[in-house]
């Protein structure tokens, strides 16, 4: 229930505003679909705070109608999102003559920002380098590759979804204004960008492993090829690999499905003909 303070002013408590992290964080997509995305999980989190503050039962249905809309984002960064919502529906609970609409337009507004940042961060940046990590170990034969990759993974996720959520209710109305009339979101994903790209090509670097094991007999003189590449190019091969899967997935646009069963054909076949090792 709210927790009335300053006379008959509705609060809502540290509880409800966990229940209401918690089911966004672990609901946010479990209902996900081609109408409405996000915007069934968006509602169901939102059903705690709306039951704390509203006690009509024509407020409640309102409140529950108006978060039914499409919405869609990085369900890490997106909460600070559900976390100004709270305090949006803590301000409409508190003024009934405050406009509705202004609830759903900050979620509008804030939706695509917080996801060009969350899938720069989350997808191509903390899961790309926690995949290398774990994928790295699990080669060695180390069983705590994929462990370790699910832990700190959780660890990301759940620490830096309950500080974005309870800066958002904090800030409230102020964040949009603080996060919108400023460069600092544009400014930050071309960081992140830059960031992900470094990381990625340091990645490629060490975790593609492409060899020849071609070896040409002259005579009496056998010569690899391998050690000669290796002097004229590093690792030519393996940029070979980098650059044919980027031609795959972005001017020839097919899927990742698609360039995962060529890199296994030329592998194989490479390998059948002694020509890659």
């Amino acid at each position: 229930m709210a927790e009335q303070t300053m006379g008959t002013e509705k609060k809502l408590s540290r509880k409800t505003l966990i229940k209401t992290w918690l089911s966004w964080i672990a609901f946010a997509q479990m209902n996900y679909n081609f109408e409405r995305l996000q915007g069934l999980g968006y509602c169901h989190a939102m059903t705690y705070p709306i039951k704390a503050l509203f006690d009509k039962a024509d407020d409640v249905k309102d409140a529950l109608t108006r978060h039914l809309n499409f919405f869609n984002t990085e369900s890490t960064w997106g909460s600070i999102i559900v976390g100004i919502t709270c305090a949006l529906e803590e301000e409409k609970a508190n003024n009934p003559d405050m406009d509705a609409s202004i609830i759903n337009n900050v979620k509008t507004s804030l939706m695509g920002p917080m996801a060009g940042i969350g899938d720069s961060i989350t997808q191509g940046l903390v899961k790309v380098v926690l995949l290398a990590i774990g994928i790295d170990l699990a080669i060695q034969g180390n069983a705590l590759g994929p462990v370790l990759y699910v832990l700190l993974f959780t660890l990301y996720t759940v620490g830096l979804s309950y500080i974005l959520f309870f800066q958002g209710y904090r800030m409230g109305k102020s964040a949009v204004i603080r996060l919108l009339s400023s460069n600092i979101i544009d400014k930050a994903a071309d960081a992140l960008k830059i960031m992900s790209l470094m990381i990625v090509g340091g990645l490629s670097a060490s975790m593609i492993r492409v060899k020849s094991a071609l070896v040409l007999t002259l005579g009496e003189t056998v010569v690899e090829i391998q050690p000669i590449l290796d002097n004229i190019f590093p690792k030519l091969l393996s940029l070979g690999a980098l650059f044919l899967s980027f031609y795959l997935l972005k001017k020839r646009e097919k899927s990742p499905t698609y360039v995962l069963g060529v890199l296994f054909a030329v592998g194989f076949i490479g390998t059948f003909l002694k020509l890659l090792g």
